[in-house]
C-alpha cells in the first residue's frame, strides 16, 4: 500500500490548531454541567460532541475546500460516494465520550488525512491532559507536545521473550477474547486508558501492544493510527495481520486489531 499526501507542513498545522480550537470547545462544556442523549446504537451523545463536530467541519472545509469530510456525527455518505474519494478527512470529534461523562480527562479529538486507504498523517488532541499527538508517514515522523515541550516520539523495543511485556487495555471495555490474548505473555503489565490514547501509547514507546478484539470504527482508529505509523509502528488484523486500512468497503466497522511496532510478529 502506497499513498502520499499533496498537503503542506503548514496545512499540517493548521489542523493541529483547528483540532485544539474543538479541545478547547469541548473542555468548556466539560466544565459545566451537560446533557447526555443516546443514539440509534445506544453510545452516548453530547453537546460537546456535536459542537467540536461542527467546528472541525466548517474549518476543514475552509481550508481544504476540495477533500471531503467524513466525522463520525454525520457518517451517512453513501457507499458508492466514499469510494470515489481518492483523499478524505477522518474526524472523530470526540473519541471517548464515555470518559468524557465519567470526567477521567481520558478524551480526545481525532483527525486523520487518509489517501488511498492509508492514514498518512493524524492529530490527537487530549484537551484535559494538555496533550497532542501529531504526524505520520507524510510528516516524516510524529512528535508529542505538551506544556513542557515537544518533542520525536517512537514505538519501543519489544522484549525477546514471554516476559515483561506491557499491554494496553481498555478501561471501558475488556472482552473475553482479550483476556484470552494475554495468556501468551507470563504477567504482563496491563496499562489502562480510553479513546484513542491506547494507540498513542504504543506511538510513545509507553506500552508495546494494543490489542483491540472488539468492535470499533475507522474514526475511532485512523488519527492515532497516522501517529503511530510516523512513530515506526503499525496495526494489523488480528487474525491474518494483513494492515489495517481505510474506507475500503461499505461498511465503517474495523476488524478486530493489533496496534504494535512494525517489526511485531505475532504472539511470542
Amino acid at each position: 500500500m502506497s499513498a502520499t499526501s499533496t498537503l503542506s507542513p503548514a496545512a499540517y498545522q493548521q489542523v493541529v490548531s483547528i483540532a485544539q480550537q474543538a479541545g478547547d470547545a469541548i473542555l468548556s462544556i466539560y466544565q459545566r454541567d451537560f446533557e447526555v442523549h443516546n443514539k440509534s446504537d445506544d453510545s452516548p451523545l453530547t453537546e460537546a460532541d456535536l459542537a467540536a463536530h461542527r467546528l472541525i467541519v466548517a474549518e476543514l472545509t475552509t481550508l481544504t475546500p476540495d477533500v471531503p469530510v467524513l466525522s463520525e456525527e454525520s457518517a451517512t455518505t453513501d457507499w458508492a460516494e466514499r469510494q470515489t474519494w481518492g483523499e478524505y478527512w477522518l474526524v472523530d470529534p470526540l473519541d471517548g465520550t464515555k470518559e468524557f461523562i465519567k470526567k477521567n480527562g481520558e478524551f480526545t479529538v481525532n483527525i486523520a488525512h487518509v489517501v488511498n486507504g492509508e492514514p498518512v498523517w493524524g492529530v490527537v488532541v487530549a484537551p484535559a491532559l494538555g496533550v497532542t499527538y501529531q504526524g505520520g508517514v507524510a510528516s516524516n515522523g510524529s512528535q508529542k507536545n505538551t506544556a513542557a515541550g515537544s518533542g520525536k516520539i517512537q514505538v519501543g523495543s519489544l522484549p525477546s521473550g514471554k516476559d515483561n511485556w506491557c499491554v494496553v487495555g481498555s478501561r471501558s471495555h475488556q472482552s473475553d477474547e482479550f483476556i484470552e490474548f494475554l495468556t501468551a505473555f507470563n504477567n504482563p503489565t496491563i496499562t489502562s486508558m480510553g479513546s484513542s490514547l491506547k494507540i498513542c501509547l504504543v506511538a510513545e514507546g509507553a506500552a508495546h501492544l494494543y490489542p483491540r478484539l472488539g468492535l470499533t470504527s475507522e474514526w475511532d482508529t485512523a488519527a492515532a493510527h497516522a501517529v503511530l505509523a510516523g512513530a515506526g509502528g503499525k496495526i494489523v488484523h488480528a487474525d491474518s495481520g494483513k494492515p489495517l486500512v481505510y474506507n475500503q468497503k461499505s461498511s465503517l466497522l474495523n476488524p478486530f486489531f493489533i496496534a504494535a511496532p512494525a517489526n511485531y510478529q505475532g504472539a511470542v
